[in-house]
């Protein structure tokens, strides 16, 4: 799919993008431009979170996989007192879980390109933040991303900012998807409903990869952690099955995702319409990307 998601600081997706916003519509003012796919490179943000379909998707994404990145941040000792940024933060549900665990004597900086899903009185810091563009805050004891860094095409710059940010013996937490490592929404192509997902899955990567995004991300955390100079890297993958939050997200992200589809000539929307019904009526299995968590410490 992220995405917390993503775009430079985004969130979000496709996979699953992170948050628990509400799924009201975001500020006029914050309202995406409009485009068609051309010859040239295009590098806006699929799964923009100016639209309102962003909302949705987060709340869906911090379902599935907030209790997964919450166990990282119990893993490396988050806690009291502790500094923490989380790097295009997309919706609200991980930045609370980070102000909860620091407590008052702790800070939390959210940041975002577009920071419409945030709560600007919350208990962390809001700020607007182009990861590839804009010089570190800092210092911080963590720096997380979830389904931001395989939406952004200067991957490498932002990730550099990001250890950059870390104090010495600080911990950087990435987590990304692989959808080339399984690359079916559903895994028992068993009939022609199934079939038709699975093309429409094929259709939406191949619009991500248009925008830039690295589809074997994923996959290579571990090795890019390690080359930016971090030690005791490890990693963990998830892989959600099945369910009504599954189904959610499906119909969210075509739904937002359908004017694209059908500009590029990538599907009709007759075949969405159907794919929608049938996900709807809870005919299908569906599934995600791995997600590929990784983590590494700033040597002290």
């Amino acid at each position: 799919m992220a995405v917390n998601s993503s775009p430079w600081a985004r969130d979000p997706d496709p996979d699953p993008e992170p948050g628990s916003a509400t799924t009201a519509s975001p500020p006029a003012e914050a309202a995406g431009s409009s485009g068609v796919l051309g010859s040239a490179p295009d590098h806006r943000y699929l799964l923009d979170n100016a639209q309102a379909e962003a909302g949705e998707r987060f709340v869906a994404l911090s379902a599935l996989f907030d209790g997964v990145t919450r166990g990282h941040f119990g893993r490396l000792g988050v806690g009291p007192g502790w500094r923490c940024w989380e790097v295009g933060a997309g919706g609200r549900s991980i930045p609370e879980a980070l102000a909860a665990a620091v407590g008052p004597t702790g800070y939390v900086l959210a940041t975002d390109i577009n920071p419409t899903w945030l709560d600007p009185h919350g208990t962390y810091e809001v700020r607007r933040h182009d990861i590839v563009a804009d010089p570190p805050p800092g210092p911080f004891d963590l720096v997380h991303a979830r389904l931001v860094l395989v939406h952004v095409p200067d991957r490498v710059r932002a990730l550099a900012t990001m250890v950059a940010a870390l104090r010495p013996g600080g911990w950087l937490l990435v987590e990304d998807a692989d959808t080339e490592l399984q690359p079916l929404v559903c895994l028992d192509e068993s009939g022609p409903a199934q079939r038709r997902a699975n093309r429409l899955r094929r259709a939406f990567r191949e619009l991500m990869t248009r925008r830039g995004a690295d589809m074997r991300y994923g996959r290579t955390l571990p090795r890019t952690l390690r080359e930016a100079g971090l030690v005791d890297v490890a990693a963990a993958g998830s892989f959600p099955v099945g369910g009504a939050v599954l189904n959610r997200l499906e119909i969210a992200t075509m739904r937002q995702v359908r004017a694209e589809l059908v500009a590029a000539r990538l599907a009709d929307d007759a075949e969405i319409d159907a794919h929608v019904a049938a996900v709807g009526a809870g005919e299908l299995d569906l599934t995600l990307a791995p997600l590929i968590s990784a983590w590494g410490r700033r040597p002290d």
